[in-house]
C-alpha cells in the first residue's frame, strides 16, 4: 500500500491539491569537549565520546565513557566533538555549603573550585576557598602558569591521590619547593620525575596516601621527646609526635627543621599540622638534608643513581631494609611504579632495599 500512496502523494503535490510535511529526525544535541584519557574531570563535567555525550557522576581520570560506570550517557550529539559547551556546571549560590571539590560557575562566567570547604563564599573574594577552574581540568582562565615549574602537575597530582587530604593542597606543595630549589631540578627530565615520584611515593606509604595528618597511634606520643638535648622538649613531653607528608617526629628533629627553614618548630611544632606549606618543607627538608638510617639522603640517591630503594633506606631502613618488613618495602615500590607511569618515566633499578 505504502508504494502506491507514494506516486499518489507526488501526483497530487504536483496538481497543488496537497502539501506534504515530511517527518524530519531530531536534531541531535551539539557536542561538548571530546574526552580526553589524561584530563582530570570531576562530577558534573559533560564530554562528547563516540558520537554521544556524558556526564561524569564523581571524580574521574583515564575511564573512557561507554565502559565505566562512572559516566552517565547524555544521548547522541553531532558537532564532531569539540563544538558546543564544555562546562556544565551548577552556578555558584551565596550561602550555599561547597565541599572540597565543587565546581560552580561564577556570575562572570568563569568557573571555579572549592579547594576547601566552605558556606559559599564568593569566588572572586575568598581565594583561600576557590582556584579558578577550566573545563578541561587545568588552570582556570585567570591563573597565570605555575612559577614553580614543578615537573608534576596538578592533574597529575590529583591522580596521584584521588582520596587525598584538603589540608595536603597542591599550591601548598609548590610553594614550599622554593626552601630547595635543587629538589626536583636537578639532572635530566627522566631524573627530575623519577626523583618526584620517589619522594610522592615515600610521602603516600608515611600518609596512607595523603590522607592522614598527624600519627594516628597517639600511645606513641610522650616517646617523641628525648630530654637530654640541652634545649629539652619546650612545648610538652607529648608534642613531637608525627606530623606531615614524611611524619616528621622527635624534638630534635623538629629543632633542626625549624632551624633549618627559619620557623618556631621546636617552640610551636603545631605549625605542621596547620600550614600545608610547612608541612610540605619539612618533608622536602628531610628528604633534602638527612641521611636518616642511610648513607646518603634521599635526593642524593635518586640524582647519583642510586635508585629508589636507597631512599627507602634512608627514610626508614632499620625497620623495613633487608628483608625487615618487605611488604612496606614493596607498598613503596607499587605506589612508585604507578606515579612514574603517570610521568610518563621508567622507575630505573635498584627499586628495593
Amino acid at each position: 500500500m505504502r508504494k502506491l500512496l507514494a506516486p499518489l502523494a507526488a501526483l497530487l503535490m504536483a496538481m497543488g491539491v496537497l502539501a506534504v510535511v515530511l517527518p524530519s529526525a531530531a536534531s541531535a544535541a551539539a557536542c561538548a569537549t571530546a574526552w580526553s584519557s589524561s584530563a582530570v574531570y570531576n562530577g558534573g563535567a559533560v564530554v562528547s565520546h563516540n558520537g554521544h555525550n556524558w556526564s561524569a557522576k564523581w571524580w574521574t581520570q583515564n575511564e573512557s565513557p561507554g565502559s565505566a560506570a562512572v559516566w552517565a550517557d547524555q544521548g547522541t550529539c553531532s558537532g564532531g566533538g569539540g563544538g558546543g559547551t564544555p562546562c556544565n556546571y551548577p552556578n555558584w549560590a551565596a550561602g550555599t555549603f561547597y565541599a572540597v571539590g565543587s565546581i560552580v560557575r561564577y556570575t562572570d562566567g568563569n568557573h571555579y573550585i572549592a579547594v576547601h570547604e566552605n558556606p559559599g563564599y564568593d569566588p572572586v573574594i575568598s581565594h583561600w576557598f576557590w582556584d579558578p577552574y577550566a573545563c578541561d581540568g587545568g588552570p582556570g582562565p585567570t591563573d597565570p602558569p605555575d612559577p614553580s615549574g614543578f615537573v608534576v602537575s596538578q592533574a597529575q597530582f590529583n591522580q596521584m591521590f584521588p582520596s587525598r587530604n584538603s589540608f595536603y593542597t597542591y599550591s601548598g606543595l609548590t610553594a614550599a619547593l622554593s626552601a630547595y630549589p635543587a629538589f626536583a631540578k636537578t639532572g635530566s627530565d627522566t631524573v627530575k620525575k623519577q626523583e618526584a615520584a620517589a619522594f610522592l611515593a615515600n610521602v603516600n606509604h608515611e600518609t596512607g596516601g595523603l590522607v592522614h595528618i598527624v600519627e594516628q597511634n597517639t600511645a606513641n606520643y610522650p616517646h617523641y621527646c628525648d630530654a637530654s638535648q640541652p634545649y629539652g622538649c619546650p612545648a610538652g613531653q607529648a608534642a613531637y609526635y608525627g606530623r606531615g607528608p614524611i611524619q616528621l617526629s622527635w624534638n630534635f628533629n623538629y629543632k633542626a627543621a625549624g632551624d633549618a627553614l627559619g620557623l618556631p618548630l621546636l617552640t610551636n611544632p603545631w605549625l605542621v599540622q596547620q600550614d600545608a606549606s610547612v608541612a610540605w618543607k619539612t618533608a622536602i627538608w628531610y628528604w633534602m638534608t638527612q641521611n636518616g638510617p642511610g648513607t646518603m639522603t634521599p635526593h642524593n640517591a635518586m640524582v647519583n643513581g642510586r635508585g629508589f630503594g636507597e631512599t627507602i633506606r634512608s627514610i626508614n631502613g632499620s625497620l623495613e631494609c633487608n628483608g625487615r618488613n618487605p611488604a612496606q618495602v614493596q607498598s613503596r615500590i607499587n605506589a612508585y611504579q604507578r606515579f612514574t607511569q603517570i610521568l610518563g618515566v621508567t622507575p630505573g633499578g635498584n627499586l628495593s632495599c
